[in-house]
């Protein structure tokens, strides 16, 4: 079959979640599947990122989206329609045109289109599709309301609205929908949302592999550092928990590992608070950590993160919140905390018990290793993609 794939950004380097879960879906499609890869982007993308995209793809398209023309169509359709502004950044006519020639060129069987950004350029279109949400965007952004300065309120409220609008009416427009998880399944507003199937990720188990190294960090915290949900992660650790825990261990230390750390990160530095920024190789960090912490507040989806570490044989603390998508046994293969205190505990308890440490690790990697595999959960895709023709 020959799919065409649509997204709102280049699937490399692997520094998004949604980057990587394109990415392993594409390797994966492609051992059976041709691929024509199209995607829209608001940056250059470099050479070797689409060599390696070539691997897998008979043809790459990359859609540039100046970017006086996204600012200038936000404008417009903030202040005259109740379009939503995530859709409206990756929009523009000038793409529709292109993607419509290239849709016309390659005469695709499927299009599969990632995350509700990219759907108006195809939603009229005759051809089978399927949509992956990913995950629940508008409850995403409905849950960063409550702790946002002032004068982002309205905007938040706003777009959680025109979201929850746009997620409903575009469900009709495809034949096929897919998310992560089973948590954001039900957050999709719309009366048919049980038809979603799950598709989650998985783990690559060749980058992330445990590798025993000498420990220079007692704790990490991984992700996107420009990610509300990962720098609101990280405030609270540093400024609730760490405290608390300090006054027990003062001499630990926490490693914070990504990308484009925010100055809300930036400004958590100190001798015992490490902010990387990139880096090439994550899976050395993970090797040199002692303890893996993501007390995530607000975000949807599945966390990453978690199965990365994981894999790694680390183990993981995080909230509710993030194991509601994951699906792990609190006191088996993972810790779970509600409060400052019970993060707290939950830090001292491994800190001073080792075996505690090894029994977390060693089921953690047996959770993930047997639900967690990106040939397993790409193989769910593959099938509703090729039951539709």
């Amino acid at each position: 079959m020959k799919i065409f794939v649509l997204l709102s950004r280049f699937p490399y380097p692997l520094e998004k979640g949604d980057k990587l879960r394109a990415f392993h879906q594409i390797k994966e499609l492609s051992k059976n599947h041709e691929i024509i890869l199209c995607t829209v982007s608001d940056e250059k993308v470099e050479k070797e990122s689409i060599e390696i995209l070539s691997s897998y793809c008979s043809a790459i398209e990359v859609v540039r989206l100046p970017k006086w023309k996204i600012y200038w169509n936000l404008l417009i359709q903030l202040l005259f329609t109740n379009k939503s502004l995530q859709v409206a950044y990756f929009y523009n006519s000038s793409a529709q045109k292109k993607i419509n020639k290239y849709i016309l060129k390659y005469q695709p069987d499927h299009i599969y289109c990632q995350l509700i950004r990219v759907t108006e350029y195809v939603r009229n279109s005759k051809i089978n599709k399927t949509l992956d949400y990913m995950d629940a965007l508008a409850r995403g952004m409905e849950r960063r309301v409550e702790d946002a300065p002032f004068y982002m309120k309205w905007f938040l409220k706003t777009e959680t609205t025109r979201l929850k609008r746009y997620e409903h009416f575009i469900f009709k427009d495809f034949d096929k929908h897919v998310i992560i998880s089973e948590q954001d399944r039900k957050l999709i507003v719309n009366v048919n949302n049980d038809d979603v199937v799950v598709v989650p990720n998985g783990v690559d188990y060749d980058t992330y592999k445990h590798a025993e190294k000498d420990k220079e960090y007692d704790l990490i915290f991984t992700g996107n550092m420009a990610y509300p949900p990962n720098v609101d992660s990280v405030v609270y650790l540093v400024n609730n928990i760490m405290p608390l825990v300090w006054k027990e261990r003062p001499n630990i230390k926490l490693v914070i590992v990504g990308a484009q750390p925010s100055s809300k990160v930036l400004k958590l530095k100190s001798d015992k608070v490490i902010v990387t920024g990139w880096v090439e190789d994550i899976s050395e960090y993970y090797s040199r950590s002692k303890i893996f912490i993501a007390p995530m507040q607000i975000g949807t989806g599945l966390q990453n993160k978690l199965l990365e570490a994981m894999a790694m044989k680390l183990p993981c603390i995080t909230s509710e919140l993030a194991n509601n998508a994951l699906g792990a046994i609190h006191n088996e293969n993972i810790l779970i905390g509600n409060s400052d205190n019970e993060y707290t505990q939950h830090i001292i308890r491994l800190m001073e018990d080792d075996s505690l440490q090894s029994e977390i690790a060693q089921k953690g990697y047996q959770f993930v290793k047997e639900n967690y595999t990106w040939e397993g959960s790409t193989s769910i895709l593959e099938k509703l993609i090729t039951s539709t023709q």
